[in-house]
């Protein structure tokens, strides 16, 4: 079921969109714009390249910015029958890149998209220029909410495609100042429908709480490989995150000691909504810097 850009959200997503077929029941949709050292967006769940729209609007006047939708995830395909793990998603990007024949590139991160886009960076550290992480993981870790792990059984599955409860109580449970109605329209285009969602219920099951988990010794490895990122981090975060935590935060410092860092007192998960002008002028900022 095809997702198209209505008109009334043309001005806030007005971008070209590119398809990449990565095999013959799933094609990848991002964005490509700009020109100039390369910049790749990765969002999480229960969002899209939609997260990123002012930060696409405002880096690509001097940087080539690439921003795909995760299968299963905004104008991606939505196939019933793939399989939605961290490792096929990290694949996903890693293809994507090299169908584009990108090599170096910087990496701006969020959710979900941090476990995919650190995967990616781990795999090849020498690809990557810098890292700017918010509100995300790529560690394990045995901290969750409770309403978000009582979401990952069948159960969970079944609320989540049929009456979007992940990523409509996303639209005020993530943020700290509310959004407008157009804006949380945008958030919500891609999942109106039972079949739509099955991305965002997904991502929820892949959450990997346990060793027996499939998906937790991508993770694991990923978080094992840290130690070979040698790339300038920059870390945003929105301290009222009740999922993506201080504790979060503070675990990435140990990780990257070095990393530069910013947090936002009044902010919550979808941080470049809470706190838009000043996130996007640091993360101009700091890709800017020679360092």
């Amino acid at each position: 079921m095809e997702v198209v850009i209505p008109q009334e959200l043309k001005n806030e997503y007005p971008f070209e969109s590119r398809f990449f077929q990565l095999d013959k029941q799933n094609k990848m949709h991002y964005i490509d714009q700009g020109s100039g050292p390369v910049v790749v967006l990765l969002h999480g769940n229960p969002t899209w390249s939609f997260f990123y729209r002012n930060v696409i609007k405002e880096l690509s006047k001097d940087h080539r910015v690439i921003a795909p939708d995760h299968i299963g995830c905004g104008l991606s395909s939505k196939n019933e029958n793939y399989q939605y793990t961290l490792k096929n998603h990290i694949k996903n990007i890693e293809y994507l890149l090299d169908h584009l024949k990108i090599d170096r590139f910087s990496l701006v991160v969020h959710d979900w998209g941090g476990a995919i886009g650190m995967g990616v960076a781990t795999n090849s550290p020498s690809k990557i220029e810098k890292i700017i992480a918010m509100n995300t993981a790529a560690f394990t870790s045995n901290d969750i909410p409770f309403r978000i792990n009582v979401l990952r059984n069948g159960i969970g599955e079944w609320m989540i495609r049929s009456f979007n409860a992940f990523a409509y109580p996303a639209t005020f449970m993530a943020v700290s100042k509310d959004l407008d109605s157009n804006i949380k329209s945008g958030y919500l285009l891609p999942y109106k429908n039972y079949h739509n969602r099955i991305a965002t219920a997904k991502f929820v099951r892949d959450i990997p709480m346990n060793v027996n988990h499939q998906s937790y010794p991508d993770l694991k490895k990923i978080e094992d490989n840290l130690k070979n990122i040698h790339s300038p981090i920059l870390l945003l975060w929105g301290e009222k995150d009740f999922c993506f935590n201080m504790k979060f935060y503070k675990k990435w410092i140990e990780f990257f000691p070095n990393a530069k860092t910013k947090t936002y007192p009044n902010a919550n998960h979808y941080l470049l909504e809470d706190e838009k002008s000043d996130v996007i002028f640091e993360i101009k900022k700091f890709l800017d810097k020679d360092s």
